[in-house]
């Protein structure tokens, strides 16, 4: 009777499974991609402007230390570089889901707030122009030409990718030939040439050839990476130094920060695509493994971290996700991908935000939490979905 009982069971399981279609497909990372998206735009929009707030709550105003001339104090909406962070989640999350397209065309209006023709070349200026003047950082708008190619690739609309060629023409009015070439940091101040500025300049121009074809972008490309590797590069450990200095015969500042290893991986992985040449293979390869060595470490119980921004991680983990899809080998992508999944855990506020610490070692569920910090985590969820096949790689 009990044989029975279970047959049935079993049967009836087959029958709703036939009736829908077939077994239901899970999509974990994607789901968590889609919550914590729609997470980050509620706590963060500022609807009267259309924008985000740098912090949540809206009413934690700190000062803010990431810029050039000195610290400024946090505003009722945020400065460009944490309000990219959502950019670029909307157009990943487009890119599993067309349901998140409007959400593109929705950043490219908020983007464009920040856009200043008072100045020749136009660029994009650190806070909305409808606030006043402040300066223009090249590796700002390397973010939002990124953005405005990635905007194209999933909609194909024509004016993202001119928005995308117009960037990279800005950041090139900054290239000049000291130390054979290289941008600065902000517009107007010649003190140093980093690897910010000069990476995402590199990575965009990659994307342009990916996106047209044109062998300018190609050649543009393969300029930021050929003096990036020579002058940025520690060809020991195989990680990418903060900035060339270039006063008098011109020095290393030798800090490092994972974006900066992130994005000449990531060159290296799409020239490698791009022509073949083994030597960009190798190089990917190479840092690949110096950024985990430098980089992670690991708790008492077992669980990787990194000392770094979420965010700075996250452009690192875009290099891992290209180096995947040409070797197959997760070694790296696991590593941040159990990180990832220990903080959803372990790591999160009461609103369900991740703390800057993904181990929890430390409480931060009653602190402010930094818009970089917040909106960085559907990209990763998204990045995690193709990678574990839950839906079609973007790549």
């Amino acid at each position: 009777m009990k044989r029975i009982t279970i047959l049935a069971a079993v049967l009836a399981v087959f029958a709703i499974a036939s009736c829908s279609g077939g077994p239901q497909k899970t999509t974990p990372n994607k789901d968590r991609a889609e919550e914590m998206f729609d997470l980050v735009w509620k706590l963060y929009r500022v609807d009267k402007y259309g924008l985000f707030s740098e912090y949540y709550p809206n009413s934690y105003r700190p000062d803010l230390t990431y810029f050039n001339d000195s610290t400024r104090k946090a505003q009722e909406v945020s400065f460009l570089w944490p309000m990219s962070g959502i950019y670029s989640s909307a157009v990943i999350m487009a890119g599993i889901d067309p349901e998140y397209l409007p959400y593109v065309d929705s950043m490219a209006v908020s983007m464009e707030k920040y856009f200043d023709t008072s100045r020749l070349p136009f660029g994009y200026q650190a806070y909305p122009v409808q606030f006043g003047k402040v300066d223009r950082y090249y590796d700002d708008n390397g973010l939002v030409g990124i953005d405005y190619i990635d905007s194209y690739r999933v909609t194909k609309n024509p004016v993202y990718l001119e928005r995308a060629k117009h960037v990279l023409t800005f950041i090139l009015s900054g290239w000049d030939d000291r130390f054979e070439g290289g941008v600065p940091w902000v517009e107007g101040s010649l003190d140093q040439k980093p690897a910010c500025a000069n990476g995402k300049a590199m990575v965009l121009a990659l994307k342009l050839y990916e996106a047209t074809g044109d062998t300018y972008y190609l050649e543009t490309g393969k300029k930021f990476y050929d003096w990036f590797d020579k002058y940025l590069k520690d060809p020991e450990r195989g990680v990418v130094y903060n900035s060339w200095l270039t006063a008098g015969e011109g020095s290393i500042h030798s800090d490092l920060y994972t974006y900066n290893t992130g994005t000449l991986l990531q060159a290296a992985v799409f020239l490698y695509k791009f022509t073949g040449e083994q030597s960009y293979l190798d190089n990917a390869n190479f840092l690949a493994e110096g950024s985990m060595k430098e980089f992670f470490r690991y708790t008492e119980d077992g669980i990787p971290y990194g000392h770094d921004l979420p965010w700075f991680r996250l452009v690192l983990f875009r290099g891992y996700h290209e180096l995947y899809n040409v070797t197959g080998d997760p070694k790296y992508v696991d590593v941040v991908i159990k990180a990832l999944d220990y903080a959803w855990d372990n790591a999160r506020d009461v609103s369900g935000l991740y703390y800057h610490d993904w181990t929890g070692r430390t409480d931060e569920s009653r602190q402010p939490k930094w818009l970089l910090d917040a909106s960085c985590i559907p990209e990763y969820y998204a990045r995690v979905a193709m990678i574990r096949g839950e839906v079609p790689d973007w790549e």
